[in-house]
């Protein structure tokens, strides 16, 4: 344990966290995670107790097991519509915890996912939720209000055991869920209503244990469809990356990573002067957009110097913004009338196009996850296609 560990800042060359590997740094009150993470294991952040926010990047696709158990001053936590499943304990004892949004992304909440977060006021369990495991919310003493998508199909063991101050819970599934008939044990809900859609008003009256509720009465309207953060756009202006979103009042949030940032060993260092960025637009009460991603780079009108940086130097070298989506590729801040050329990393070219008005945008059948090399008049850029 490093209880003295007052902040962490993690590599971006980084791809693992480990299991329990800063368990019970109980100093430790901020961790940046960078976008190279794609894997966080068991009880990594177990006993934070200092831990005020973290945000998990994008690149993760699941919470893993009491991950942040016991970070009892976690206040903020951003779970990216990346994330599919949060497992048992992840956020278990996080009695500072105040509010969540859970992405429209996550199919299940696992066993005692948040048991003990006695500080939250409301949860909304989207519609992608499938199951809520066994004592997931058991013991979140403040909680009045629930509100359950049209998804839901398993409520586990305790689910929503010792909740006493509920008071409101509105459940958008049609069918019945199956549901253990103590999910809301000692959790007063014979004082409670419950709101479920018209149609089903009879049925969960005749349920258990939905029955207990104090009354069961029909909601107005449909499902609400949760309306999603249309996916924000990248540009390169004036010495500025610029974001931009169709959706009014987004927050933008931004990953910016380059593979020069870190320590070094070796003799002789090359120097890619590469960024990659990726963004996605949140807004309170909307789903996380899409995921868009850019490369920036610097090519230089005489290669030979590309990468120098020796203080004296002054090197003529241009931004040039590269973006792909849906099969194409749009390269940014070039010369008019420039070739742009698009292989692959055996050297077979998958595509061209003479830029015009500084930009070029070529059709490419390369799969996401793999990797181009984008020819820019003479300057050659390694590109991940998204």
């Amino acid at each position: 344990m490093c209880s003295g560990l007052s902040s962490v800042t993690i590599p971006n060359n980084v791809k693992h966290i480990g299991n329990s590997a800063f368990s019970g740094c109980s100093g430790l009150t901020s961790v940046t995670i960078p976008n190279s993470v794609t894997f966080i294991g068991v009880w990594a952040f177990n006993g934070c107790s200092s831990l005020v926010s973290v945000t998990i990047p994008n690149s993760v696709t699941y919470i893993n097991n009491s991950t942040f158990s016991g970070c009892s001053s976690l206040t903020s936590v951003t779970i990216p519509n990346s994330i599919t499943d949060i497992r048992e304990s992840a956020f278990k004892d996080c009695s500072g915890l105040t509010t969540i949004t859970i992405p429209n992304s996550v199919m299940s909440i696992g066993d005692y996912a948040f048991e003990g977060c006695s500080s939250l006021i409301s949860i909304t369990i989207p519609n992608s939720v499938i199951s809520i495991g066994e004592g997931a919310f058991e013991g979140c003493a403040d909680l009045t209000s629930i509100t359950i998508g049209n998804g839901i199909q398993n409520i586990g063991s305790l689910a929503f055991g010792t909740c006493p101050n509920l008071t409101d819970i509105t459940c958008y599934a049609k069918k019945v869920p199956s549901t253990n008939s103590n999910a809301f044990k000692d959790s007063y809900i014979e004082f409670a209503t419950l709101h479920v859609p018209s149609a089903s008003v009879n049925t969960y009256k005749a349920a258990t244990p939905w029955k207990n509720f104090k009354e069961v009465v029909a909601m107005d309207g449909e499902t609400p469809e949760t309306s999603k953060c249309e996916k924000p756009t990248i540009s390169y202006v004036s010495g500025q990356l610029k974001m931009s979103c169709a959706t009014e009042g987004v927050e933008y949030v931004t990953d910016i990573t380059d593979t020069d940032v870190k320590k070094h060993y070796d003799a002789a260092i090359s120097l890619t002067a590469t960024y990659n960025i990726s963004v996605y637009a949140t807004k309170s009460g909307y789903d996380n957009s899409d995921v868009a991603t850019a490369t920036l780079c610097w090519i230089d009108a005489t290669p030979q110097t590309e990468g120098i940086t020796d203080g004296v130097s002054q090197i003529a070298a241009r931004p040039v913004l590269i973006k792909t989506d849906n099969g194409f590729m749009t390269v940014e801040g070039v010369d008019d009338r420039t070739n742009i050329r698009i292989f692959t990393t055996d050297g077979k070219q998958v595509g061209s196009a003479i830029s015009q008005n500084n930009v070029a945008t070529v059709a490419t059948s390369l799969q996401p996850g793999s990797i181009a090399i984008v020819k820019v008049g003479e300057n050659s850029v390694k590109v991940v296609i998204h």
